[in-house]
């Protein structure tokens, strides 16, 4: 299968992503152990993420790449909240931030734009 520019903006923006949550994990790990195994996991997770969207693997992999993206993006609005359960307090919401979320958040309807354009190809060559 051809790669096309859906596929490589999917894996620009995880790539991106990953790539500043990476960044952002040495700081974290000093103050919030928590916050920076998230920012270290979730990281390597969305930079791994690439090679399913350059690759073009299977359906299940776009949708797993959302939901885990999702989740990453929910963490991220809860502990923006005050008295949130999970830090009890507001974050501060920073460039850095905003950043990540806008790439995720892109990331998402990327992936979500190359699931329904292959279930329409899929739907047609059904019917033909």
């Amino acid at each position: 299968m051809k790669i096309g520019a859906l596929d490589i903006a999917a894996a620009g923006t995880t790539a991106i992503a990953g790539i500043l949550h990476l960044i952002m994990a040495p700081n974290s790990l000093g103050g919030n152990v928590n916050t920076g195994i998230l920012f270290l996991v979730g990281g390597i997770a969305q930079v791994f993420w690439v090679v399913p969207m350059i690759k073009r693997w299977a359906m299940p992999w776009y949708a797993v790449g959302i939901a885990g993206t999702a989740v990453l993006v929910l963490i991220w609005v809860i502990t923006r909240l005050p008295e949130n359960p999970i830090t009890g307090r507001a974050g501060r919401i920073g460039e850095m931030a905003i950043a990540v979320e806008a790439l995720q958040i892109a990331y998402i309807a990327i992936a979500a734009v190359i699931i329904a354009i292959n279930r329409r190809k899929q739907t047609r060559q059904k019917m033909a």
